[in-house]
């Protein structure tokens, strides 16, 4: 007898309206790796690194000078014999010989006020003079004749001392109106204004028809006529380190080199080291002679002193030179950005002689770094940036 099969073939049946369990699985996974993947691209793009910051790049030179300094110092040139000249009295201007760059003599006439008044006075004065030394004469004869009788005893010791009581009045008279014409010749040789040593007008302050003073009297009043200025007596004013002053010494020999001609060696010689510090740069100044005269050399150029090596001295760091967007910061001390890869460092430097073309680092950077030039405000340390090219 045969078994019944129905069971058995029942489960070979499709059920179409079943459906299979492993196709939703893979689809549901598949969906799973595509939400993973789309997080991670959006991820991506928001936290991705920006772009850096534009900036234009710098490379730091050396300020130049000879291989044997072992210092350098900034300042200036400066004339030790200037003047600013102006008339001793209050006046008006009428004659005025002095234009910006004019060589003038000693005793030359730069200007002259109006004496009108003083002259009149004086006048007056030189009268009042010949009518005292008038009045002495008619009284001297009679007193000495007075004295000769006094001593004959001749004449009472009362008649005596009144006549001399009258030469004495007139003697002094006499006296005083020759000092008013001394003053009164003074104020009128006030009045003609003259160059007191050989040199060059660098400014002119008043024209003719200003009204000049002594000292300030407010309104359209000037206390200067022009100034000028010894060009044979320039020299540079340095300031020193107190950690490096020990290296200089007067006589000493150094190089100059100014802003304008940072080609141009300069010979020079210290002068002499003021006994005196600057307590709030902790520098002390130095007096340099100039030993080349030389037309090109003006009154405050930014000038670098170089001096010569001490022996047995360790050399002092190099000063360089940046342009003055590459530091942030004024005074002795400034901030700039050295660009390492595609970040920059912030890093402290302590500043010499500032110009509007340059500005000398004297520690802090070597010649070589590369430092970000433009706007300094959006850097920090640490900043991304993108280089482009110099702005130089």
């Amino acid at each position: 007898m045969m078994a019944d099969k129905s069971p058995h073939l029942d489960q070979l049946k499709i059920d179409r309206n079943r459906a299979a369990p492993s196709s939703s699985r893979g689809l549901l996974i598949a969906l799973a790796v595509l939400v993973v993947i789309g997080g991670a691209g959006a991820g991506w793009y928001y936290l991705r690194p920006g772009p850096g910051i534009p900036i234009h790049a710098v490379t730091v030179e050396s300020a130049g000078g000879g291989g044997g300094s072992s210092l350098d110092a900034s300042g200036y040139v400066t004339p030790r014999r200037q003047a600013t000249l102006s008339g001793q009295i209050i006046g008006k201007v009428v004659y005025l010989n002095a234009e910006e760059g004019q060589r003038i003599k000693q005793g030359d006439v730069v200007a002259r006020l109006d004496d009108s008044n003083y002259a009149a006075a004086l006048r007056q004065a030189e009268a009042q003079e010949r009518q005292a030394k008038a009045a002495l004469a008619d009284v001297t004869p009679i007193f000495e004749r007075y004295k000769r009788l006094q001593g004959q005893n001749a004449i009472s010791t009362d008649q005596f001392e009144n006549e001399r009581a009258a030469y004495d009045a007139a003697r002094t008279a006499a006296e005083v109106a020759t000092a008013a014409v001394a003053l009164a010749q003074s104020n009128e040789n006030f009045t003609t204004v003259r160059a007191p040593f050989d040199g060059v007008v660098t400014v002119k302050v008043a024209q003719v028809g200003d009204i000049v003073s002594p000292a300030s009297a407010g309104g359209n009043t000037f206390t200067g006529i022009a100034t000028i200025v010894d060009m044979d007596s320039l020299e540079v004013d340095v300031d020193v380190s107190e950690n490096y002053i020990d290296r200089v010494r007067a006589e000493q020999k150094a190089t100059i080199q100014l802003t304008a001609y940072p080609d141009w060696d300069i010979p020079a010689t210290v002068i002499a080291v003021i006994p005196t510090a600057d307590q709030s740069k902790g520098t002390v100044k130095v007096r340099v002679a100039i030993n080349a005269k030389d037309a090109r050399i003006l009154p405050q150029m930014g000038a670098r002193v170089s001096f010569e090596t001490t022996p047995g001295a360790q050399p002092v760091s190099r000063a360089v030179t940046v342009p003055p967007d590459a530091i942030a910061g004024s005074g002795d001390s400034g901030t700039v950005f050295v660009i390492t890869g595609d970040t920059v460092e912030a890093r402290q430097v302590k500043v010499g002689l500032r110009t509007s073309q340059s500005v000398t680092i004297l520690s802090g950077v070597g010649a070589g770094d590369r430092l970000a030039q433009g706007d300094l405000t959006k850097l920090h340390n640490g900043a991304r940036v993108a280089v482009q090219e110099s702005a130089s």
